[in-house]
Formats: structure tokens, C-alpha cells, sequence
């Protein structure tokens, strides 16, 4: 695979394919964990290792899986890489592990794990199966991270618990609580929209645009004339 190529496998991911604000997988988490930054950025790279590992072990193994167990065996192996990352969070950032709760062995059942599994790593070679897993996973984690610190900053008025806001005008409470959740989901939704789609080229007004253009009697009468 190209050099560009390899480019476009990793940045779909971020914007043009952004697996929370594009697609839409991953929502539970996404609003659960995200009331402050930090959880964002543990939540964020926990599912990037668990991306980038199961993607290159379906993809070494996508000969060999029978179709008819294929799903079963992508949640047992995408099972075993969670396992691993929740040990290695617990042992080395109890506090994260702590905060994420139930959230973090959950990354089993996450749509985006799977689905990535299933659309490209059952289809594709090791290595852009990697290049994949790394793109949806800084995808994943930059729209964690942008939704943790819009509701920590305005919520809390900290960063990463260091005080921003918090002496020059009062929290607003709401945006660490669900309903604030899903409204900076939604505007942050529509920027991506925003980003992703190509500005419509104008139409074309006139005969000259119509299919039916040449065999048309007015345009006759025009050249006629």
C-alpha cells in the first residue's frame, strides 16, 4: 500500500468517517464518561489499544475464522485485548479505572470495535488493518476529548481539574449532567457535518444542461433563426 494511501486509511477516521460524530457508534460511552477531560483521554486510548491489536489479529486470522462463527470469534478475541488493557489500566491508573467504572470492560460490546472488525479487518491485510485501528482510534479519542473539555470547562470551569473559568463566572451544571451531554453531542455533530460535506456545485440553468437538449424542437428553432 501507498504512502497516500495509508494517509487516507488514518484520516478518515478523524473527520470524514469519525466513528462518534459521523457515524454515530459508540454514543454510550461517549456521553457517560465524558464530563471531564481526563476520562475522555483514558476512555480514548484504552479503545485505540483494543482497536489496533483485535484489528490485526482478524485480519491474520480472517482466512482461518469460519463464516458462520465470525462474530463469536471477533467478541472472544476483541474480549482477550480488553482484559489485558483493563489490567494495565488498574495496575498503573487505578484512579481512571476507577472513574471509568463498568464503561471499561464494556469496550467489548462497543459498535466500533466490532464494526471495524467486521467492515475492514475480516476484508484487508495486517497492515492496513493497523493503520485503520489507529485512525477510528484518534478519532474516537479526539471527539471524547473535544466533548470532556467543552463540559468540564463550562460544567466545572476546570481542564484536567486545573481552574479556568471558575473566577470569572459561575458553572453551569447542566452541561455535566445528561441533558448538556447530548446538546454539545449534537452541535458537535453538526461542525463535523459541516467539515465532511463538499460544497454542492451550483446547477446548471438552461437548455444546455437538459438531457433531451439536442433532440429539443425550441433550441431547433433557435439555431434556425
Amino acid at each position: 500500500m501507498e504512502k497516500t494511501s495509508f494517509k487516507l486509511e488514518f484520516t478518515k477516521g478523524i473527520i470524514k468517517e469519525n466513528p462518534v460524530l459521523r457515524l454515530v457508534l459508540g454514543t454510550c460511552p461517549t456521553l457517560a464518561i465524558t464530563t471531564a477531560a481526563s476520562n475522555a483521554i483514558g476512555m480514548g486510548i484504552a479503545a485505540t489499544l483494543v482497536l489496533i491489536c483485535s484489528n490485526a489479529a482478524i485480519s491474520l486470522l480472517r482466512k482461518v475464522i469460519p463464516d458462520k462463527v465470525r462474530i463469536p470469534a471477533y467478541i472472544t478475541i476483541i474480549a482477550g485485548f480488553v482484559s489485558v488493557v483493563q489490567m494495565l489500566v488498574k495496575a498503573f491508573t487505578p484512579e481512571i479505572d476507577k472513574t471509568l467504572g463498568i464503561y471499561l470492560p464494556l469496550i467489548v460490546v462497543n459498535c466500533i470495535i466490532l464494526g471495524r472488525a467486521e467492515m475492514y479487518a475480516n476484508k484487508h491485510t495486517v497492515l492496513p488493518s493497523i493503520v485503520d485501528g489507529l485512525g477510528m482510534g484518534v478519532g474516537f479519542t479526539a471527539a471524547l476529548l473535544s466533548m470532556g473539555i467543552i463540559r468540564e470547562l463550562l460544567g466545572s470551569g476546570t481542564i484536567l481539574g486545573i481552574p479556568i473559568l471558575t473566577n470569572l463566572i459561575d458553572p453551569v451544571i447542566i452541561f455535566i449532567l445528561p441533558p448538556g451531554g447530548f446538546f454539545v453531542f449534537g452541535m458537535l455533530i453538526a461542525i463535523a457535518n459541516k467539515l465532511s460535506d463538499k460544497p454542492a456545485k451550483k446547477a446548471e440553468l438552461g437548455c444546455s444542461s437538459c438531457p433531451l437538449g439536442k433532440n429539443c424542437t425550441s433550441i431547433s428553432k433557435k439555431e434556425e433563426a
